[in-house]
């Protein structure tokens, strides 16, 4: 059941790398756009800045998962780093309680958020109102997703401290 739970993870965080490779991909496109137009054209845009400005908050939101799952986060590894996997899997396990702190605390804040801004209907406060509601949306639903990839981390961490290898070692081992 682990394996398609874990496999299940993969896709989704997956997917989520995609959506985050296509807004960099119009961050990037669009803010060409907007310093061709305001310097070349002299007829800056009204909506591009504030569109590229939501389409990074949503950058963070589905590269979370992606960047977790992968194990890109940026670790202290002057402890970390030449440590067994049976030690970093404990290291790991002993810092979890804070990542489920911090993500419960962003899950609980940002539905509270998400649901406000719903019921106001909020726009941003420039020429063109673009939808804010969404984007506060995406924040708790990114963090369930990344609450996902944490627990699937804290299922390979106790089955490398029980059995001391971590789930490539096996692979590698099973191929033999």
């Amino acid at each position: 059941m682990l394996h398609w739970y874990g496999r299940g993870i993969d896709a989704m965080s997956e997917f989520m790398g995609w959506i985050g490779w296509v807004l960099i991909l119009y961050c990037m496109c669009f803010g060409i756009t907007d310093v061709f137009l305001r310097y070349v054209l002299n007829a800056p845009s009204m909506w591009i800045g504030t569109s590229i400005q939501a389409a990074m908050v949503l950058i963070a939101c589905f590269g979370g998962a992606y960047a977790l799952n992968h194990g890109s986060f940026v670790k202290l590894d002057l402890f970390y780093a030449g440590a067994s996997s049976r030690k970093k899997a404990i290291l790991d396990i002993l810092t979890v309680p804070f990542t489920f702190l911090f993500l419960g605390a962003l899950i609980w804040k940002g539905i509270d958020a998400a649901l406000l801004s719903i019921k106001l209907k909020q726009v941003t406060p420039t020429g063109v109102p673009i939808p804010i509601y969404p984007i506060k949306s995406a924040i708790p639903l990114a963090a369930m997703a990344v609450s996902l990839v944490v627990f699937k981390q804290l299922a390979i961490d106790i089955r490398t401290l029980v059995t001391g290898q971590t789930p490539q070692e096996k692979d590698d081992n099973d191929e033999l």
